[in-house]
């Protein structure tokens, strides 16, 4: 398990137990697609690049309250469209909508995403939430295909070769996998062939993809050509974490009244400078630079930060945030600055470890001798136990397979850069699966296990050879919600 390395005497307990308890045309020249004029500067300037509009799809990809970053990230990236000039029938947004009227949240109706920022889930739009934030939607969103959608607004991304598409996507994550609220998760193959779908019906001028989640440059890494017109950056390489921030016990400045991260620090970084700076003059590659040097805090990797990335056609990021965000006209006469003007996160928190942070805080907080106090506790147990299990049950396979000297040495290996995850895709899918109908669901924190179960596709073993290992390993599947099958497989 990766530890948040913050020193603070919260999540240090937590560590430590483990070991023992198992606006108008000028504003928004970009028009709608009934309204394009071939080849139509719309703002008079004669650049083609402005021709066309501007689409969004915004996704949280995990639920419950202990996640509350994730919604509150997207619901903060649409007030930043919604300033920039965007209209509904164009941002599309994917969130399980558990948070804003949870009964855990202290300011009920209400998210934040920084500890003295205001209401970011006002007027958000609900076009997939619940059970209708999964893959089979998301791609049929992208993809503009109506006909394929279960559920949900009916609002696809409708766009034409002059448009502008802008992804962001914010959860947990894994080597080649992406977290979602629903089985199965998304795998890197099947994104990057609808994007390469997307490419091949004409309907798009640029893409732009923001991802937070940890590993999240291997969703991109050998995959994404570089001749599509899509510029991706992710909040980590291929083997690090990200980072979660604004977190109890981390941030001084964090409301007493919440025990849970409100950010991450890839997207509060982006998202932040978005609300300051003039995105008419701003370019993709000088927010990108911001972003890397904010993550990085000061080059502390294994502690606090992560190695921000960009893949695809690098060549898109010369081009201005505007095109895809629009500008929020009070920053019209706002100046960039190359020196970042936002304050550095002195603390963060390592994704995987955020909802420990949570857990604990919850049990710290609940009453001495209530039944709030035992429920929190056996979370707590429930979820630290479930992570031995996963660390132990993989390292056995490993060891079954290769022998107790080669095993951790196949199962951590990172291929150079450049290269994708795994060469077959469709091994790790059925790897994953098999792991987990003897051994139980990986879950969110299971995620980072995906390299290992690709390595093992990689070493050329079947799957029969991992079925009958794994049964050797997993003699039963523990009783705990997140070792359950009860939602499916995640792959």
């Amino acid at each position: 398990m990766g530890r948040s390395g913050t020193g603070t005497a919260a999540l240090l307990a937590v560590v430590l137990l483990l070991p023992f308890v198992i606006s108008d045309a000028i504003r928004n020249p970009i028009r709608l697609p009934s309204d394009r004029i071939e080849g139509l500067s719309v703002d008079g300037s004669g650049d083609d690049d402005v021709v066309g509009t501007r689409w969004a799809i915004l996704i949280a990809g995990s639920r419950g309250y202990y996640n509350y970053r994730h919604q509150a990230d997207i619901c903060h990236a649409y007030q930043i469209m919604k300033n920039g000039g965007l209209k509904d029938e164009n941002i599309i947004v994917f969130m399980y909508d558990d948070i804003a009227y949870h009964e855990e949240n202290p300011r009920p109706g209400v998210i934040i995403n920084h500890p003295k920022g205001g209401d970011v889930y006002a007027g958000v739009p609900k076009d997939y939430v619940g059970d209708d934030v999964n893959v089979n939607n998301f791609f049929a969103v992208l993809l503009g295909n109506k006909t394929a959608l279960t559920g949900g607004s009916g609002k696809v991304v409708d766009s034409g070769p002059d448009d502008h598409i802008f992804v962001f996507y914010s959860d947990h994550g894994g080597p080649g996998v992406l977290g979602l609220p629903t089985y199965p998760y998304l795998y890197s193959d099947e994104l990057v062939d609808v994007l390469k779908k997307k490419h091949a019906l004409g309907s798009y001028r640029s893409l732009v993809f923001y991802l937070e989640a940890c590993e999240s440059g291997s969703i991109f890494e050998g995959l994404l050509p570089e001749d599509i017109n899509i510029y991706a950056t992710t909040a980590s390489n291929a083997y690090e974490s990200s980072w979660g921030t604004y977190c109890p016990g981390e941030d001084l400045s964090l409301p007493p009244e919440f025990h849970t991260c409100l950010g991450d620090l890839y997207s509060v970084s982006w998202m932040e400078d978005s609300d300051i700076h003039n995105l008419r003059t701003e370019t993709l590659k000088q927010q990108y630079q911001l972003i890397k040097t904010r993550t990085a805090v000061h080059g502390d990797y294994n502690r606090h930060g992560s190695h921000v990335m960009q893949y695809g056609n690098l060549e898109l990021n010369a081009e201005n945030l505007f095109l895809y965000l629009g500008s929020n006209p009070a920053n019209d006469n706002a100046t960039f600055i190359e020196d970042n003007s936002l304050s550095f996160h002195k603390a963060a928190v390592n994704q995987r470890d955020a909802d420990l942070v949570y857990f604990w805080h919850k049990y710290q907080r609940a009453p001495l001798g209530s039944s709030q106090k035992h429920d929190a506790h056996k979370e707590l147990l429930d979820v630290m136990a479930h992570r031995l299990h996963v660390d132990a049950s993989v390292e056995l396979i490993g060891n079954l397979l290769f022998g107790a000297d080669r095993g951790p040495q196949v199962l951590q290996m990172v291929r150079p850069a450049g290269q994708p995850l795994v060469d077959d895709w469709s091994c790790l899918r059925s790897m994953v699966r098999t792991f987990e109908q003897h051994c139980g669901s990986l879950s969110e924190y299971g995620m980072k296990h995906t390299r290992s179960l690709s390595n093992i596709c990689n070493a050329g073993v079947n799957v029969e050879t991992m079925a009958k290992v794994s049964a050797q390993a997993c003699v039963s599947i523990p009783a705990n919600p997140w070792s359950s099958l009860q939602r499916g497989l995640s792959a």
